[in-house]
């Protein structure tokens, strides 16, 4: 009989042994699930198994409860580790991540070839825009002065042999279904050589004998115009007269008298104006 006593008590110190147990399959959840926006409440609930149950809970980061309510949910608490030590010798942890809802950030715009944007030439604009869930709507728009105008409905907006009347600011807004996000302006400066030259008299009509005359180049270049040249034509004779935008003549004689044009030139290339005739009359 004390024989079979001893024996039912190392059986039942065996069974408590075989109850208790440290922590296991520890867990973490997360209340509502799926995609949270951005300053709503989140509850983070830490579970496990274990015999005696678990009474010490511990988060990277904070203090923790097996309910731990997390208010205003902002992007820097993405990762949450909980883990349960009191009756384990290793902690275990384990990671929850969400993702967070929420409007277009960051927009900006981007341009591809980087660089100076010659006439001529294909550019490709690229708004770019961190949101969740991704953007599903972009608009372009381009502001020359006060005047606005829609352009595109692409991430990308390309333009091929783009010309000096695309030069402007743009802009891109990109939308979710949480809200949109407007870029700032990007300036678009088409660089192209001297187009539109033309010669100006002053005085205009006839040039009285003795006056002076000023002949004015006007060109339309991006960058300006740098080199300046100015022709007399007298029948099949030509020759160079100035290397001026403005060519004046002080004490005009009637052998001034022939048509002139001027060259404009700068680094993307050359451009010449259309002859103007200069009549000179005696006193």
């Amino acid at each position: 009989m004390f024989l079979q006593s001893i024996a039912c008590e190392i059986l039942l110190i065996q069974l408590k042994f075989s109850l208790s147990d440290g922590p296991k399959k520890t867990s973490v959840s997360a209340s509502p699930s799926g995609a949270m926006v951005e300053g709503s409440s989140v509850t983070l609930t830490c579970n496990s198994k274990a015999s005696p149950p678990v009474d010490t809970y511990t988060c990277s980061g904070c203090g923790c409860t097996p309910n731990m309510l997390l208010l205003m949910l902002c992007p820097n608490v993405a990762v949450i580790q909980c883990c349960n030590c009191k009756k384990s010798s290793v902690a275990k942890k384990f990671k929850l991540k969400y993702s967070l809802s929420d409007s277009p950030k960051n927009t900006s715009v981007s341009v591809s070839p980087s660089g100076n944007i010659v006439e001529g030439n294909s550019v490709t604009l690229t708004c770019n825009s961190k949101a969740n869930p991704p953007v599903d709507t972009y608009i372009w728009f381009k502001r020359n002065g006060a005047e606005i105008s829609q352009r595109g409905s692409r991430k990308g907006y390309y333009i091929t042999n783009i010309t000096s009347e695309d030069s402007g600011q743009y802009y891109c807004v990109a939308t979710n279904g949480q809200g949109t996000g407007t870029s700032t302006l990007y300036t678009v400066n088409v660089q192209y050589s001297p187009k539109n030259i033309s010669v100006s008299v002053s005085p205009s009509g006839d040039i009285v004998e003795g006056s002076s005359v000023t002949l004015a180049c006007n060109s339309k270049a991006n960058p300006p115009v740098d080199i300046y040249t100015w022709f007399k034509k007298n029948g099949t004779e030509l020759s160079l007269r100035g290397t001026a935008q403005n060519y004046i003549i002080i004490d005009i004689r009637p052998l001034d008298s022939g048509e002139y044009y001027c060259e404009a030139k700068n680094k993307y290339g050359t451009a010449n104006s259309t002859a103007v005739s200069v009549n000179v009359v005696c006193k």
